[in-house]
């Protein structure tokens, strides 16, 4: 099985966001970074050069494939920030809660297991905070703390 390319990296989050760009970007990462670590109650840590992850698991895919991944977490990139709410795409009940949730966040897009914001000032951070809470207790659920 080949291994994962994204591993958890001891690169400082604090020094990871100051160097943030635009500076933007950056003001919306230090709140981000605030609101997971205040739903999550997790110290972050940095998966691969650029991706902010907050608690992890591990489990083996039906495939086989072991994996090991943060619970939660978000990258600012330049054009969107990508947020990994997993929570919601690997359980059937959350999804029907994640949908109702989503009508009221704002301006968003949605990848495969991600969640697309272009800025901040585009969504309601109640509801974001409160998106982020039910994918965190999902994923608790789903995937228990050892």
């Amino acid at each position: 099985m080949a291994e994962a390319k994204t591993k958890q990296t001891d690169v400082p989050v604090e020094e990871f966001i100051a160097n943030v760009e635009p500076a933007a970007k950056r003001e919306d990462a230090k709140v981000l970074d605030a609101l997971f670590r205040k739903v999550t109650g997790e110290e972050p840590k940095m998966w691969g050069p650029s991706i902010i992850g907050y608690g992890e698991y591990e489990t083996t895919y039906a495939s086989g494939r072991d994996v090991h991944w943060m619970r939660s977490g978000f990258s600012p990139r330049k054009a969107k920030h990508s947020l990994y709410l997993m929570g919601g795409y690997c359980d059937e009940l959350a999804a029907k809660e994640r949908a109702e949730v989503l009508s009221r966040l704002g301006k968003h897009s949605e990848g495969k297991s991600c969640l697309y914001i272009n800025k901040l000032a585009d969504v309601d951070l109640e509801v974001l905070e409160e998106m982020i809470a039910k994918d965190w207790a999902t994923m608790q659920r789903i995937y228990p703390p050892k």
